[in-house]
């Protein structure tokens, strides 16, 4: 059973009273086997399995402790325990309660936020201050709903930057058309999943007994308010405030520091075996962690016995000797490719180390960068997909049309809105069956206001004569879509694409089938030729036909990879909605795993490089000055550091050739005790 392999202190937590419960687990104490533990003691105290609830910080987390549930228990009771992540969970919950919901990934969504925001014209401006731009303040927007406690958004700006007061009023009808539009069509983000739940909550009750929470030092208010609003009756929280690496993304270490004052009643234990790493890793990562505040106590205890190898520092004269070194290093190494990573604070550490590995042969596999789902082809095929099951989806057309030769985010919402009109409500009939009643579909609406950014878009249709000898069919070419007068003849034709693969889908219904005819297109062609063309673009202007090529070579790899995912989905909704609530879990390949310290959360290898400890990219004092903190780049280092079990590399370089920049080594090193402090003058 799984209470039979706890040790003292896991048994100690995983049997505890019903209450307010924080554990803090420290990397490599068996924080899961002690979750998996609670659990089981639940189920064999009598309570039901779909009275528990279990919130984790990735969906992959969730799966593997259900799996270990379901070995003791049976499939059965494990698959009714509601599991997963705040998002994903509160998605199940609503589609319980059959709550409207169309799912879209946050950067889908900021396609149709900049929509609404390129139509504004900011007629008053300050002298110092320019308005932020519309992807920017999308992202600003969600920070707010994740981080802020009871301001509203304008409040929040001026909080944090007060010379755009002048442009708060903009930022928030923005924001208001924005969230009017996605309740319009059912849209719903990451944090509109928490809203609404939140809101659902108000309304509704769910019996569960007892909520498990994993990693919750990286709870942000929003999730602390949702986690309040499910009432609960006894909570299970466990985290490691050292681990606390999300505030850029709104967590606050102030919740699990305060657990015990805002629960009244609340236990504390503390997990102090670690099983993973060896005693001169640990002792290195708990002298660096201990310059920051203790807000429990712990004293960590090694377990382990076995052969041990100190932690080695790697000093290098060059940035790019750094690289060619670690990957002759890891050349020359038994360890399996798959059980070592290379860790690095910021992304532009990745390519560099990447093309050296290639020179020697081995394979390597990216997590933490650009998703395999953000990546523009396959979003493309992805809302392609996403307007078979909902033919009025704004947000798939948006995206879709804006790679049209001179079409843009504002022009593709405009006739998105034409084609709603046209079809009476029914895009499809718009398009392939307008009403012949409408003959002007762009009247505008809006009532122009100078304070809000608003005016008369255009008066004067455009003619459709810039269209004849296209080879356009005589029913489209007779849609007065067309009338756009911003709309030219390569956009209108890419238009048409859409038209005849968006005819040529309705047809089928096997996701893999329909990415295979969408992959063969004449409308995918165009993306692709668009992208690679654009990845191919030298900084003089000229093609590299090579790196062009190589380009268009990935494209399709990935379209293909996209197709054995779908062949083990029947059904179109099912399929995307594994892509869109899974999809930044993923990486590809195999071979040695190149990591950001925050995609390296959760995992552990064999032998581990932190690379890159040159003070400026580790801490990243850019993103200090922007409201971060040395105490946060050191839990940062400590994480790196300690998803190492046996060997660990910690390296730095004093000198980048390219950009001709000197460094000196991170005080993270100096604070390991590792190389001297630099002096400074006082």
């Amino acid at each position: 059973m799984p209470l039979s392999n706890l040790n003292e202190e896991q048994l100690s937590a995983a049997t505890c009273a019903s209450g307010y419960n924080l554990i803090i687990a420290s990397a490599g104490t068996g924080k899961t086997s002690t979750i998996v533990g609670r659990i089981a003691n639940l189920i064999n105290s009598g309570v039901k399995p779909q009275e528990i609830l279990l919130l984790t910080f990735t969906n992959k987390a969730a799966q593997e402790m259900v799996e270990r549930v379901a070995k003791f228990f049976g499939k059965d009771i494990a698959k009714s325990i509601m599991a997963g992540t705040f998002h994903s969970v509160s998605y199940k919950l609503l589609k319980q309660l059959n709550v409207n919901i169309t799912l879209k990934q946050p950067k889908e969504l900021q396609t149709l936020f900049k929509s609404l925001y390129e139509k504004r014209v900011f007629y008053h401006r300050d002298d110092e201050t320019n308005p932020y731009d519309g992807g920017y303040l999308y992202d600003l927007y969600s920070l707010f709903l994740n981080s802020s406690y009871g301001q509203t958004f304008g409040e929040w700006i001026v909080s944090k930057n007060e010379g755009h007061e002048l442009y708060t009023p903009i930022y928030e009808d923005v924001v208001e058309e924005f969230n009017d539009l996605k309740k319009e069509y059912g849209y719903a983000n990451f944090d509109d999943l928490l809203t609404i739940m939140l809101e659902t909550l108000e309304k509704e009750a769910f019996n569960f007994k007892e909520i498990l929470v994993d990693e919750y030092q990286d709870t942000n208010p929003l999730q602390g308010r949702l986690l309040e609003g499910f009432k609960p009756k006894s909570l299970f929280c466990v985290g490691d405030y050292d681990q606390s690496i999300y505030a850029f993304n709104g967590s606050d270490i102030g919740i699990i520091s305060t657990f015990g004052k805002r629960y009244e009643g609340a236990t504390v234990f503390t997990l102090k075996k670690n099983y993973r790493s060896t005693k001169p890793i640990l002792d290195l990562a708990t002298k660096v962690i201990e310059y920051n505040e203790r807000v429990y106590e712990k004293n960590l205890e090694v377990v382990r016995k076995d052969a041990i190898a100190s932690p080695k520092l790697l000093t290098f004269n060059e940035l790019f000797e750094q690289y060619e070194y670690i990957s002759k290093l890891i050349s020359q190494s038994v360890t399996p490719h798959n059980e070592m990573a290379i860790i690095f604070r910021n992304n532009s550490s990745a390519d560099g180390i990447e093309v050296n590995l290639r020179e020697y042969g081995i394979p390597a596999k990216r997590k933490g960068g650009h998703s395999f789902f953000d990546s523009l082809e396959i979003k493309f095929t992805l809302d392609l997909m996403t307007l078979l099951i909902n033919n009025n989806d704004m947000m798939a057309v948006i995206h879709i049309l804006e790679y049209g030769k001179g079409i843009g985010k504002a022009i593709a919402k405009d006739i998105f809105d034409a084609l709603i009109k046209l079809g009476n409500g029914n895009l499809f009939q718009g398009l392939f069956s307008p009403d012949p009643k409408i003959n002007n579909p762009y009247v505008s609406s809006k009532v122009k206001n100078i304070q809000l950014g608003l005016f008369d878009d255009f008066i004067e249709l455009g003619s459709v004569s810039k269209f004849k000898d296209s080879g356009f069919d005589e029913k489209f070419l007779g849609n007065p879509l067309l009338k756009h007068p911003k709309l030219n003849r390569e956009g209108g034709e890419f238009i048409y694409e859409f038209y005849k693969v968006l005819k040529d889908l309705r047809r089928v219904k096997n996701p893999n089938s329909i990415i295979e005819h969408i992959s063969k297109s004449n409308l995918f062609k165009i993306l692709r030729e668009t992208l690679s063309t654009k990845r191919g673009t030298q900084k003089d202007g000229t093609i590299n036909e090579s790196a062009k090529l190589s380009a268009s070579l990935k494209i399709d790899r990935k379209v293909t990879l996209l197709k054995n995912l779908a062949q083990h989905y029947d059904e179109l909704q099912k399929f995307i909605n594994a892509m869109i609530l899974g999809g930044g879990e993923m990486s590809e390949g195999d071979g040695v795993n190149l990591l950001t310290v925050h995609a390296s959360k959760g995992l552990e290898f064999k032998e581990v490089y932190v690379i890159d400890l040159m003070d400026g990219r580790f801490p990243n004092r850019k993103l200090i000055s922007k409201g971060g903190s040395v105490e946060e780049e050191r839990r940062l280092f400590y994480v790196a550091v300690t998803r190492a079990k046996d060997i660990l590399y910690l390296s730095y370089a004093k000198y980048d050739r390219i950009k001709k920049l000197d460094f000196i080594h991170s005080q993270f090193l100096s604070e390991a005790g590792l190389v001297k402090p630099v002096e400074t003058d006082d």
